[in-house]
Order: structure tokens, then C-alpha cells, then sequence
């Protein structure tokens, strides 16, 4: 697909909501893949026409080792069945000043409905952000992450920007090039085994907070432990 080449916004959204159902795939893959399989332009006919065997076996393999079941939901989303409205409901933010919270940090967890980590860093609707200390946590902000239409676009580069203030990545999967560029912005990136509500998270990070945080977290809430009397005596 040319870089001038757009893609319909009823098919970019339908590209968009299949990549979300497929582990460590961003939109920009999942349209390299649909256009080797299925070749230029693509349409509405040819993607309704799309089998699990020809995402299987198209593009050299690309999907092969993807599970049956999470190839058979992308391809609900790639026919136009899949229920936008139930994986776009988005929570609304609360006012916040920046150190209105003292001691915390800032967590961007990866989202495709609610207030639900279960989205992957490449392909997920939104990021949602929180402040978070030990006694209190608020969303403070929603920054809707944009669905790939064009080959040529820098994917990753775009998302790390919408999450380079923040100190904690919440994702349930994200590729090894796009953790390196999270990491180098200053952003912790942190994998969960699963789907879950985003309070089960912020409680355990709560209780990281209030108790003994590891070093690197220590560091970022200001909350430096004091140097060993010997190391004080030698210097």
C-alpha cells in the first residue's frame, strides 16, 4: 500500500479492533499482513471473503502460531461483526494538579474498554492514565491511541509519545523494539499475565507504595533510603 494511500475509516476501525484480539500484533502489521494476503486495495468484499486458514497461512506464515480461537475473534472484528460500541466505553477523567498527590507516580495502562488493562501496547484503544500514591488513585487523563492506515507510519514512535510522561506501562503484551523505545523515554514497562480490572492493579501498586518500593520505584517518588553509616565514614 502506497504511503498516500488511505484506508476507509470503516476498515481502518475494522483492522484496528482485529489487532486487538491478536498478541504482540500492532495495526500496522495486521494491514501488512491483510495486503500480502489479500493484495491491493483492499475492500470491504475482500475482507468479509477472509478464512482463518488464509490469515493462517498468508504472508509467509506471519499469524501460523497464533491460537485457533484468538484468529477466529480477529476475524469477527476483520467481517464487521465484532461490537465496537462494547470495546470503545470510555471512562471519564478527574480533575487533577500536578502535585496535587504527593509521593506518587504516573501509570499508563493499556486499554480497549472501561477501566480494563486488556489491551496490547501496539494494537490498544487508549491509554489510560492514573496518579497513583500509597493513600489515593485518580484518572486523570484518557489519550486515545490512533488506529495505522498508512504503512510508512512510525507506530511505535507515536504511542511512546502519548505515555512518555508517565513512570509505569501497564500492557498485557509489547514487542521487544517497542519495550527498548518505552525504556528509553523513561518509562518501566510491566507485563500482566491477564485481563483484569485496572483497580486490582493500582491496589497492589498501592501497597508496593505504602510499603518497602523497590529501588527504581523508590527513586522516582523521592524516597531515597539513606546510606549505610560505613558508607558515610568513608566518604
Amino acid at each position: 500500500m502506497s504511503n498516500a494511500s488511505l484506508l476507509p475509516d470503516s476498515l481502518a476501525l475494522r483492522i484496528g479492533l482485529a489487532a486487538r484480539q491478536l498478541p504482540d500484533t500492532s495495526s500496522r502489521q495486521l494491514l501488512q499482513v491483510l495486503v500480502a494476503v489479500l493484495g491491493e486495495p483492499l475492500t470491504e468484499a475482500k475482507l468479509n471473503g477472509l478464512k482463518v486458514k488464509d490469515l493462517k497461512t498468508g504472508a509467509n506464515g506471519a499469524l501460523e502460531e497464533m491460537d485457533g480461537a484468538v484468529l477466529r475473534n480477529a476475524l469477527r472484528c476483520l467481517h464487521g461483526e465484532a461490537d465496537a460500541a462494547a470495546q470503545t466505553a470510555v471512562p471519564a477523567p478527574e480533575p487533577y494538579s500536578e502535585g496535587e498527590l504527593p509521593n506518587s507516580i504516573r501509570v499508563a495502562c493499556a486499554s480497549n474498554s472501561g477501566e480494563r488493562l486488556d489491551g496490547h501496547f501496539g494494537s490498544c484503544a487508549r491509554f489510560l492514565i492514573y496518579q497513583v500514591s500509597a493513600m489515593e488513585s485518580r484518572l486523570i487523563a484518557v489519550r486515545p491511541a490512533s488506529v495505522i492506515t498508512r504503512l510508512s507510519v512510525d507506530h511505535s514512535a507515536e504511542r511512546v509519545a502519548l505515555i512518555n510522561d508517565c513512570d509505569l506501562l501497564c500492557v498485557l503484551s509489547i514487542g521487544g523494539p517497542a519495550a527498548a523505545r518505552v525504556v528509553n523515554s523513561g518509562v518501566h514497562p510491566f507485563k500482566r499475565p491477564q485481563a483484569e480490572e485496572i483497580v486490582t492493579l493500582l491496589g497492589e501498586l498501592q501497597q508496593v507504595l505504602a510499603a518497602e518500593p523497590p529501588p527504581w520505584l523508590a527513586r522516582i517518588i523521592g524516597r531515597v533510603r539513606p546510606a549505610p553509616e560505613w558508607v558515610e565514614e568513608a566518604s
